[in-house]
């Protein structure tokens, strides 16, 4: 069976040699997504696709993962990075990352973490695994976070802020339409991620998107009288 391999990166150079690496290992139809863009575009058209991302690489970022995730239940997920500190890891695995690697790693660590996540299985390279031991950080612990917006009990304005964040707008962007201090935008988005139990926007966003707030499928902003007060 042929396996269904994305590779995002906005460098050229990684793009081709991660694709003659997994071409060594495995029957792969090959996409190269350069862009966020190419990557959702040409995402829903395959089945049980596997990405494998730089999400620290111009053009990406974790919002990608968690939009990519809530979209596609049955996709795998391999990021390949540059150094990442150990919170970051956190938050990748979180957002739906089942393996990660830094780029600093073997080619031989690289094939055993391609085959281990087709497989459904976690992946870190050595590196990780020491990094995240010296912050006392157990990696086997980490989950995927599904928020249950039926617990999460927010105000209105919360409401509104959360679909602004969502859309991409910046605190001072956010107190400007409001009128309120940054200092008020930024105590109501500390309270936001405390309810939610998130520690970064990534967080947020996924729990717009599993709300609806945000459309799964064109991640527009869904304008609704109901959240704004």
């Amino acid at each position: 069976m042929q396996t269904n391999v994305i590779i995002a990166d906005s460098s050229e150079l990684i793009l081709q040699g991660l694709k003659n690496i997994f071409e060594q290992i495995s029957e792969s139809n090959t996409f190269l997504a350069p862009d966020a863009t190419s990557l959702e575009n040409y995402i829903s058209t395959v089945s049980e696709p596997l990405l494998v991302i730089d999400y620290t690489s111009s053009g990406f970022s974790l919002d990608n993962v968690v939009k990519l995730k809530n979209e596609n239940v049955n996709l795998k997920i391999l990021a390949i990075t540059p150094y990442t500190n150990a919170n970051t890891i956190v938050q990748a695995v979180q957002a739906g990352v089942e393996s990660h690697l830094k780029k600093e790693c073997s080619v031989d660590e690289i094939k055993e973490a391609f085959i281990a996540t087709l497989k459904g299985e976690k992946f870190f390279c050595d590196d990780i695994v020491k990094q995240m031991r010296n912050e006392q950080i157990d990696i086997e612990k980490i989950q995927f976070k599904s928020l249950d917006p039926s617990t999460v009990q927010l105000s209105e304005r919360e409401l509104q802020i959360i679909q602004f964040i969502a859309e991409g707008y910046t605190n001072s962007q956010i107190a400007a339409i409001v009128y309120l201090s940054n200092h008020t935008i930024n105590t109501h988005r500390k309270n936001i991620m405390k309810k939610l139990g998130v520690n970064n926007t990534a967080g947020i966003v996924m729990y717009a998107v599993k709300t609806e707030m945000v459309s799964p499928n064109q991640f527009s902003f869904k304008k609704s009288k109901d959240h704004y007060g």
